[in-house]
C-alpha cells in the first residue's frame, strides 16, 4: 500500500514529479545489480543540497532509512532500501574538465564513460576503470572506491581525490575546496571533529593497528571504512572527506568531487597468453609486471569456456586443455617507440613463461576491444546460461600475488566441496585481485544454508589461511558486513563502529551496510528471480542497459521493465490479486506504451537481451482480434492509407495557414487531454511532394530505389518543394547510377509500423508483399535495393523469420542496402566533393548502431564532406520509434533533452538517416535536420 503520510511529507520538500510512490515506482527500484531485494516506501529525485538536507531531516523525524543510489550497478546490496531511496541519476550530472583536463569536477549522477569522453580531447581519463564504467556513475565510483583493470591501488577514487563537497546527516554542507570550511567544520561539528582526532590518535598510538592498516592497503581493499585516512591526513575535515570515499553512502552525501586525472595513453598493444594450468599463469604475473604491463587479467578455463563462442576470438580457445588458463596482457605508452620497447621487454622473458602457444600482440583497436569485451563479459556470460530461477553471485577477493596460484587451487576445491559446478574465476591478477562467480537458487532453506556455509568457508580461506581481502573493489555491502570484524580485528573494527556512530547516530543512512551486528545479514532479504518471459529470463538486473534507454528519465528502463515483470509473476504466484491488477494496469503506460522498442538496450547488454522484443510480444498479446483485423486490413490497403495520411497532413497545413501556425498543435493538444492516444501535431509535419519518377539513364551500375512510405508521405519542413527522394535522384544522377522504382510501390511498406506495435499478421503480410515486389523489380536479385531510411532498412533486413518458405527463398536472393552504405560504397568513389560544409552536426540513429559497420561509415561520409563533424556526447535513441513521439511526445522530449543540450553553436547543417528521427531532433534542437543524402548532394556537382 502507498505510504500516503510519507508522500505528503515529501511533497512539502519536492515537486510532485520528483516524488514516486506508486506501486510500480517502488517495485521497479527494489532491486539493484546485487542479489538482495528491498522495496522502498518512496523514491525521490532531489535537485539541490538544500533538498537533500531536508530529506535528511525528514528521515530523522519519521525514523525512516535514507539511501542514495546512482546507477545501481553495485553488486553487494548497497543501493536498496525499505525506506526512502534517493535517485541521483537525472539531476546530478555535472562534468567539467579543469586545468587542461588534469582534473575533473563531477557530480554523482555523471556516468564514468561520459566523464572519460569529456577528458579524451586532453588525452586524460579518470583513474578508476571498473568493468561497469559505461553505466556506473561517479556517485557509486566514489562511494565504493572503485578501481578496475589498470587502476591498481594508486589510481582509485581515494588516491585521485583532490576536493570533495558533501552533506552530513545533520544537513551541514562542507567542501575541502573552501579553506574556510576547515575552521567551520571544527566550530559546527565539534563532536565529530573531536572523535576523528581521538580515533586518529588511538591508531597512531597503536603501532600494531597502524602497521596492520598500512599493510592491508598495499593491496586492493574496500572492506569497511577507509581507515587509512586516519594515518594519511591530519586535518579532521580532510580525514572525513576521504572516509566518505568507499563509505557506500553510510556517512553522508557526496554532492560534488574534483578528481586528479591520469594519462590516457594513445598507444596500446594486447594479447591473450595461454597456459597449461592456472598455477603456471599465476607464476607469470610477477615477470610480466616487471616488464611494465599495465593490465594483467586472469581467466580460468571455465570462464574462457563461457565466452569461446564469441565471433573473432582465436580458434585455440576451443581446443585448450581442461585445466588451462589465460592472461590478457596489455601494454600502454605515449609513443610507438615506447610500446616497441615494452614488447621487447616481454620478448626477453617470454621463453621463461609456460606458454601453450606463441604470444601474438595486437595494436588493432578493434581486436583489443574484442579482448576486453570478452574479459568484461565473463560475469554476465555465466549469468546468461544459469538455470532459470537461480541468481548470479560475484565476489571479489584478493590474495598476496606470490600466493595467488595456491589460493585459487584452494578456492576451486571449495567450489567442488559445495557443488558449484559452473563456477568461474577471473580478475586483476596483477593486483592479486580475483573475482569468482557462482550461481544458485535461494528458494529453499537448504539452498540458503549451502550458500551460508560456502561463504563462511570462503571467509576462512581468505582471512585466516592467506590473510587476504574479502572485498577488493566492490564495496562491503550487505554480503560481507557480518565479516568486517573478522578481517580487521576488534581494535580497528571498533574504530569503524565509533565512526559510524558519531557521523550517523540515528543509524538511518544506509543502515546494515558496512556496520551490521546481524551475523546472518548476508542471507537476509535475498532476491527472488522467478521465471518470466523467455526473451528476458537471462537478465541478471546488472543495469548496464539503462543509460541507453530513451525512457529512462520518464518511466522505466529495460532492467526495471524486467524487475516489474518478475514482481507480477511473484504477486500472481502468491495470490495477491489486487496488487497484481494495480501493477499490471500501471505497466501499460510505464512499461509498454513508452518503450521505444529501439533495441539499443541489447547493444549494451552483456548477454544481448533486447527488451524491445518482449514489449513487442506483450503488445501483440494485448491486441484484440478486432485490432489485428484492422491492422491487417490497413496492410492490404496500404496505398489508400498512405494517401489518407498525406491528405491529412495537407489539411493540417491548410488549417495552420488559415488559423495560425500553432493551430493544429493547439487543437491536437486539446484532443490528447480527452483521448490520450491521439497523435500530437508538430511543426515538422508537412506532406511530401508528389512522387516523381527518376529520369532513366544508361549506366553500368543500376539500383532499385525503394523510398520508404515516410519519404513518400512526409516532406521536409524547411523545403516543401523537395525531399529526400529528390536528393536521392539527383545524387545518383551525379554518380552516373541508373535508378528504377518498383512497380506497385504505393501499396508496400517495410512493415516497421506493424512490427513495433506487435501486429504479427499485418507485419508478415506487409513484408511478404514487399519481398515479392522487390524480387520482381530486381529481376530475381540481380540489382541491389536501396532504402532511404535506416530503420526501414533494418526492419526489412530482419523480416526473414516472418516470411513463408517461398518468400524466404526470394528474400535470400536480394541485396538490400541502406542509404548510408549506398553513399559509402556506390556514390563516394564516383562523386568527390566539389565543396565542403564548414561544420555539421550528426545524429547517428539507432539502426546505424545495430547494422554492422554503418555507424562508422556514416561518420566517414560526414568527414569527407565537412571540415568539422560534431557528434553530441549524449547522442542516442530519440524516442520517436516511428509514431511514439506523436502519441507520447513526453518520451521524445525526455530522450532528446541531453543530446539537444550538447548541440552548441551554429552549424552549416544537421544530418541523420531516418526521417522521423530528423523530425524529433529538429523539434528538440530548433534546427532542421535532413538526410545525409542531402549533405552529399549539396556538396557535389
Amino acid at each position: 500500500m502507498e505510504n500516503t503520510k510519507l508522500r505528503a511529507a515529501l511533497l512539502d520538500i519536492l515537486e510532485p514529479g520528483r516524488v514516486k510512490t506508486k506501486l510500480i515506482d517502488v517495485v521497479s527500484y527494489a532491486a539493484d545489480a546485487g542479489f538482495y531485494y528491498l522495496r522502498p516506501q518512496a523514491v525521490v529525485l532531489p535537485v539541490s543540497e538544500a533538498e537533500v538536507a531536508a530529506l535528511f531531516a525528514l528521515s530523522h523525524k519519521l525514523e525512516i532509512p535514507l539511501v542514495f543510489r546512482a546507477a545501481g550497478t553495485s553488486l553487494s546490496g548497497q543501493a536498496v532500501t525499505d525506506g526512502i531511496l534517493v535517485d541521483l541519476s537525472q539531476h546530478w550530472t555535472l562534468i567539467r574538465p579543469e586545468d587542461a583536463g588534469k582534473q575533473v569536477r563531477v557530480q554523482p549522477g555523471a556516468i564514468g564513460a561520459i566523464v572519460n569522453a569529456q577528458l579524451r580531447r586532453y588525452g586524460r581519463k579518470i583513474g578508476p576503470d571498473p568493468a561497469s564504467i559505461n553505466s556506473a556513475m561517479m556517485g557509486g565510483i566514489l562511494s565504493n572506491n572503485s578501481s578496475g583493470m589498470c587502476c591498481g591501488v594508486t589510481k582509485n577514487a581515494y588516491h585521485t581525490l583532490k576536493y570533495i563537497r558533501f552533506v552530513l546527516p545533520d544537513g551541514k554542507v562542507f567542501s575541502t575546496e573552501n579553506p574556510a570550511d576547515f575552521e567551520r567544520f571544527a566550530a559546527e561539528c565539534p563532536a565529530l571533529q573531536q572523535e576523528l582526532l581521538d580515533l586518529r590518535a588511538s591508531l597512531l598510538a597503536d603501532e600494531t593497528a597502524a602497521a596492520r592498516i598500512r599493510q592491508k592497503y598495499r593491496t586492493k581493499n574496500t572492506v569497511g571504512y577507509a581507515v587509512n585516512a586516519f594515518l594519511d591526513f591530519e586535518e579532521p575535515l580532510e580525514i572525513m572527506a576521504h572516509l566518505l570515499v568507499g563509505a557506500e553512502g553510510t556517512l553522508g552525501f557526496i554532492s560534488e568531487a574534483v578528481l586528479h586525472t591520469v594519462p590516457d595513453f594513445p598507444e596500446k598493444s594486447a594479447a591473450l597468453l595461454y597456459f597449461p594450468d592456472i598455477y603456471a599463469a599465476c607464476q607469470a604475473i610477477v615477470p610480466l609486471s616487471n616488464t611494465g604491463a599495465e593490465a594483467i587479467e586472469l581467466m580460468d578455463r571455465a570462464s574462457l569456456r563461457s565466452v569461446e563462442h564469441i565471433a573473432g576470438l582465436p580458434a585455440i580457445l576451443k581446443d585448450l586443455p581442461s585445466g588451462a588458463a589465460a592472461l590478457l596482457v596489455e601494454y600502454q605508452a605515449g609513443t610507438p617507440g615506447e610500446i616497441l620497447s615494452l614488447l621487447e621487454a616481454f620478448d626477453a622473458i617470454s621463453d621463461s613463461l609456460s606458454l601453450l602457444a606463441p604470444a601474438e600482440f595486437s595494436s588493432d583497436p578493434v581486436q583489443q576491444a574484442l579482448f576486453w569485451k570478452v574479459r568484461k563479459g565473463m560475469f554476465p556470460a555465466v549469468g546468461a546460461v544459469r538455470a532459470s530461477g537461480t541468481t548470479v553471485i560475484l565476489e571479489d577477493i584478493a590474495f598476496p600475488v606470490a600466493q595467488l596460484g595456491d589460493a585459487i587451487i584452494d578456492l576451486q576445491q571449495l567450489f567442488s566441496a559445495f557443488d558449484y559446478q559452473n563456477a568461474i574465476i577471473f580478475g586483476h591478477a596483477k593486483d592479486g585481485n580475483i573475482h569468482f562467480v557462482v550461481t544458485q537458487a535461494f528458494d529453499t532453506p537448504s539452498e540458503i544454508d549451502r550458500y551460508d556455509r560456502f561463504l563462511r568457508a570462503v571467509v576462512e580461506l581468505v582471512v585466516n589461511r592467506y590473510d587476504g581481502t574479502l572485498k577488493a573493489e566492490h564495496g562491503t555491502g550487505r554480503n560481507m558486513s557480518p565479516f568486517v570484524e573478522t578481517e580487521w580485528g576488534g581494535v580497528i573494527y571498533e574504530v569503524m563502529r565509533r565512526l559510524k556512530a558519531v557521523a550517523d547516530p540515528a543509524n538511518l543512512l544506509n543502515p546494515g551496510v558496512i556496520i551490521n551486528t546481524d551475523a546472518a545479514a548476508h542471507i537476509r532479504d535475498l532476491k527472488e528471480l522467478p521465471k518470466v518471459e523467455e526473451e528476458v529470463d537471462r537478465c541478471m538486473e546488472c543495469g548496464f542497459c539503462e543509460h541507453k534507454c530513451p525512457s529512462r528519465d520518464i518511466t522505466l528502463t529495460p532492467r526495471k521493465r524486467i524487475v516489474v515483470r518478475r514482481e507480477l509473476v511473484s504477486l500472481k504466484n502468491k495470490g495477491k490479486a489486487a496488487a497484481y491488477k494495480t501493477l499490471l494496469d500501471q505497466y501499460q503506460y510505464e512499461g509498454l506504451d513508452t518503450c521505444a522498442v529501439d533495441g539499443l538496450c541489447a547493444t549494451a547488454c552483456p548477454v544481448d537481451i533486447n527488451t524491445g522484443d518482449l514489449v513487442k510480444r506483450l503488445r501483440k498479446e494485448n491486441h484484440s482480434a478486432f485490432a489485428n483485423r484492422v491492422a491487417l486490413f490497413t496492410a492490404r490497403h496500404f496505398a489508400a492509407v498512405s494517401e489518407t495520411v498525406r491528405f491529412a497532413l495537407g489539411a493540417g497545413q491548410l488549417v495552420n495557414r488559415v488559423f495560425g501556425p500553432r493551430a493544429m498543435t493547439n487543437l491536437t493538444s486539446g484532443l490528447k487531454k480527452i483521448v490520450p492516444g491521439f497523435p500530437l501535431w508538430t511543426g515538422q509535419l508537412r506532406p511530401a511532394p508528389a512522387l516523381r519518377k527518376p529520369v532513366l539513364a544508361r549506366s553500368a551500375q543500376e539500383v532499385v530505389y525503394f523510398p520508404s512510405c515516410i519519404s513518400r508521405v512526409m516532406g521536409d519542413a524547411d523545403r516543401p518543394e523537395r525531399n529526400v527522394m529528390d536528393d536521392f535522384y539527383s545524387l545518383s544522377a551525379k554518380a552516373g547510377i541508373a535508378v528504377t522504382l518498383p512497380s506497385g510501390l504505393a501499396g508496400n511498406c517495410c512493415g516497421q509500423i506493424y512490427s513495433s506495435k506487435g501486429f504479427k499478421d499485418a507485419r508478415a503480410y506487409s513484408s511478404m508483399q514487399t519481398v515479392d515486389m522487390l524480387f520482381i523489380a530486381t529481376r530475381g536479385g540481380e540489382v541491389p535495393v536501396v532504402l532511404d531510411i535506416s530503420s526501414c532498412t533494418q526492419t526489412l533486413l530482419s523480416c526473414r523469420p516472418v516470411l513463408d518458405s517461398l518468400r524466404q527463398s526470394r528474400f535470400d536472393s536480394l541485396t538490400i542496402i541502406d542509404s548510408v552504405e549506398y553513399i559509402h560504397q556506390y556514390v563516394m568513389p564516383r562523386c568527390k566533393p566539389s565543396r565542403k560544409k564548414e561544420r555539421i552536426t550528426l545524429h547517428p540513429v539507432c539502426s546505424l548502431q545495430k547494422l554492422p559497420g554503418l555507424e562508422n561509415k556514416f561518420k566517414e561520409i560526414a568527414q569527407a564532406y565537412a571540415v568539422q563533424v560534431d557528434i553530441p556526447l549524449h547522442a542516442g535513441c530519440c524516442g520517436m520509434a516511428g509514431d511514439r513521439g506523436f502519441l507520447f511526445p513526453e518520451l521524445t522530449h525526455a530522450a532528446t533533452r541531453k543530446e539537444a543540450a550538447d548541440v552548441s553553436g551554429d552549424c552549416d547543417g544537421y544530418y541523420s538517416s531516418s526521417k522521423t528521427c530528423e523530425m524529433a531532433l529538429s523539434e528538440a534542437v530548433g534546427k532542421n535536420y535532413r538526410s545525409v543524402l542531402s549533405l552529399v548532394n549539396d556538396c557535389t556537382d
